[in-house]
């Protein structure tokens, strides 16, 4: 190895160290931090910055332009998955199953709570991000400290139900189609050991959380009629609406948009709104707005991507990361739920980030594209729970008034824990 190479390596360590600190601390934007690392990668590494060879890399070329464009599929989908979730919203099948939930369960804390738990996961599989937790959020939580949830018990039911929730969104499926290059049949086939232990350690959660809160007033200082003309007239039949994009992904492997625009003709359907070309275009325009964010961070992980992708970075990069690939079932197990904590405060191993990058060096070094999938799909349970960075944490802390660091101290091992499960499995069938 060149003396060249390893302060090239050095340098783009160095950079890498300096602003996930940044984002940590959060006195940066990931949304920026990322387009400046690709840029930053790619002089280190000795990339051109311009080419008048259309098949040569160079940073203007490939990696902001191509790679703006690299999650195209993953950005089609989060903003159709976003439609989706608008248009169920409107037509009032979010709020009726929700309704319907709190009538099953009547005034027991603990099948309300599972039972939500179960409800959120449902309604997330058909449309995740901040506006539908909220959405959510601000019906069920009411409902459950009226009838003797504590805060951080229901605040825990929400974050637990994202968690699953997003691990069915066939929208967030396409990031790994795109970054992995894997066919959605195979990311849907392998949903469940990422699924399977969360749901069963959730309810081990939650159902020891309620036993060992102690007595709670069960007070609530908003509202919580949550009824309307919509939900209350909405077909029980309608209520299946939110799984059709998911099965159909499951069952016939169908294209995420495909899949995602069924579901909402079905919706349409059972529901016969009075105007659904206005429920449809006011979606559209809504959705989009919603994840705007979401696809701006998408656009600068395309960008990272192709820097690290890029030959000159690749050069540099590979040769370190092969000396970490685990080489068998019980390396790949405990590298990854070690470093675990890493996928949260916007660390190296969140997909949503710089995970993305890190996985594409993984499989370019040796490490199977299956094997990467699982294993950051185990480590998204982890952040989606515990992050105290993530939006939909920092709003259901402050909608419970329970600190977002005591959320993190409370999960965390919880959370681990279902990654060691999760990788154990993993393994033997990666393997």
């Amino acid at each position: 190895m060149s003396t060249v190479i390893i302060f090239q390596a050095i340098g783009i360590l160095a950079t890498f160290i300096f602003f996930v600190v940044l984002m940590m601390q959060r006195k940066l934007p990931t949304i920026i931090a990322l387009p400046i690392m690709a840029i930053l990668f790619g002089l280190i590494a000795g990339v051109p910055i311009m080419s008048n060879d259309l098949e040569e890399v160079s940073i203007v070329g490939t990696i902001l332009g191509e790679g703006s464009m690299r999650l195209s599929t993953a950005i089609a989908g989060v903003i159709f998955g976003s439609i989706f979730g608008q248009v169920l919203n409107k037509v009032g099948v979010t709020k009726g199953i929700i309704r319907k939930a709190a009538e099953t369960a009547g005034d027991k804390p603990i099948l309300i709570a599972l039972i939500f738990f179960a409800v959120g996961s449902v309604v997330i599989s058909a449309s995740s991000g901040l506006g539908m937790v909220i959405l959510i959020g601000t019906i069920m939580i009411p409902i459950m400290l009226t009838t003797g949830v504590a805060p951080y018990t229901a605040a825990l039911v929400l974050l637990l139900s994202n968690g699953v929730g997003v691990l069915f969104n066939v929208s967030n499926w396409a990031v790994y189609i795109d970054v992995l290059g894997l066919p959605i049949n195979e990311i849907a086939r392998y949903t469940w050991v990422s699924a399977f232990p969360l749901i069963v350690i959730g309810i081990v959660m939650i159902v020891l959380s309620i036993r060992w809160q102690g007595s709670v007033r069960k007070t609530w200082a908003m509202n919580n009629d949550f009824s309307n003309k919509n939900d209350n007239n909405v077909r029980t039949i309608a209520l299946i609406s939110p799984v059709f994009p998911v099965l159909l992904a499951f069952i016939f492997s169908m294209d995420v948009v495909a899949a995602i625009i069924i579901g909402i003709i079905v919706t349409l359907l059972l529901t016969t709104p009075k105007r659904p070309l206005q429920i449809v275009s006011s979606s559209f325009v809504e959705g989009i707005q919603e994840v705007a964010g979401a696809v701006a961070l998408m656009i600068g992980i395309g960008m990272l991507l192709n820097a690290v992708m890029s030959p000159e970075v690749s050069a540099v990069l590979s040769p370190f990361i092969e000396m970490i690939i685990p080489s068998g079932i019980m390396g790949y197990v405990l590298l990854f739920t070690i470093l675990s904590p890493l996928a949260i405060y916007r660390g190296p191993l969140n997909v949503f980030g710089l995970g993305s990058g890190i996985a594409a060096l993984l499989v370019s070094s040796g490490l199977s594209p299956l094997g990467a999938m699982v294993a950051l799909r185990n480590l998204s349970n982890l952040q989606a729970v515990s992050d105290p960075t993530n939006s939909h944490n920092v709003w259901v802390a402050d909608f419970t008034k329970v600190d977002v660091n005591i959320i993190l101290r409370k999960t965390i091992i919880w959370m681990i824990v279902t990654v060691f499960i999760s990788m154990i499995v993993g393994a033997f069938l990666v393997y």
